[in-house]
This record gives structure tokens, C-alpha cells and sequence, in this order.
């Protein structure tokens, strides 16, 4: 039971992060760049934008996997990986369903970073455990 609360807690994490930094950054970068990103719709097609967004979707991963790790007692990095392959199986189900929201390159950089993010932050947890 307490390694799906972990996951789910990272899970959580990780969504209300992305979910807190967006609503904060998307309307700042409209209001910075209005002519490179006059609407959401611009946001989701400025290469720029996307970069930003990943970079930002990646630290909260991380921040997901750093949580899980931390709640599970036993091997807590294996649990923040599970928790990145969670994320990245829904992130799949999400392309599949808005498959114009975005660039394809974009959802495949997405995707193919998040498990590796919720590793880091599985092992800096593990590590800041040990030390």
C-alpha cells in the first residue's frame, strides 16, 4: 500500500508543479513575446516555448520521482522510475488523444525524457537518504 501512495504522491507532485508553473508562465511569456506568442495556441507551436515548457515539465518530474523516493521505504528509486513510466504511459494516452496540440517532435522529446527525469530525482534522493 505504501509504495502506490508513493507513487501516486509523486504523481500529484509532479502534476501540480507543471500545472502551478504554467499558469504563471504562459500568460508571462504572452505578455513578454506578443508577437511571437499572441495565444495559447502560439505557446504550443513557438519551438522556443516548447523548450522552456520541457525543461520546466522535467524539473517537475523530477521533483515527482524525488517525492516517491522519499515516501517509499524500500528501493525508492525503482519506485520513482515506476512513477516516470506512469507519467510517460499517460503523457502516450494524451498525444494519442490531442494528436494537434503539439508538435510530434515535441510529445517524443517529452516523453522519451520523463523517465529519465524521475530517475534523477529517485537518486538524488537516494543519495541525499545515504549522506
Amino acid at each position: 500500500m505504501r509504495s502506490v501512495l508513493a507513487v501516486l504522491a509523486g504523481l500529484v507532485v509532479l502534476t501540480v508543479t507543471s500545472f502551478a508553473i504554467e499558469a504563471v508562465a504562459n500568460p508571462l511569456l504572452m505578455r513578454m513575446f506578443p508577437g511571437a506568442l499572441p495565444n495559447e495556441a502560439a505557446m504550443n507551436h513557438n519551438v522556443a516555448a516548447k523548450l522552456f515548457m520541457t525543461a520546466y515539465t522535467m524539473l517537475c518530474v523530477a521533483a515527482g520521482g524525488y517525492v516517491t523516493a522519499w515516501l517509499a521505504r524500500r528501493a525508492p528509486v525503482r519506485h520513482a522510475v515506476i512513477m516516470g513510466a506512469i507519467e510517460a504511459a499517460m503523457t502516450i494516452g494524451v498525444m494519442i488523444s490531442l494528436p494537434g496540440h503539439a508538435p510530434l517532435w515535441s510529445w517524443i522529446v517529452g516523453i522519451a525524457l520523463i523517465v529519465p527525469a524521475a530517475w534523477c530525482g529517485g537518486m538524488m534522493r537516494a543519495k541525499r537518504a545515504i549522506g
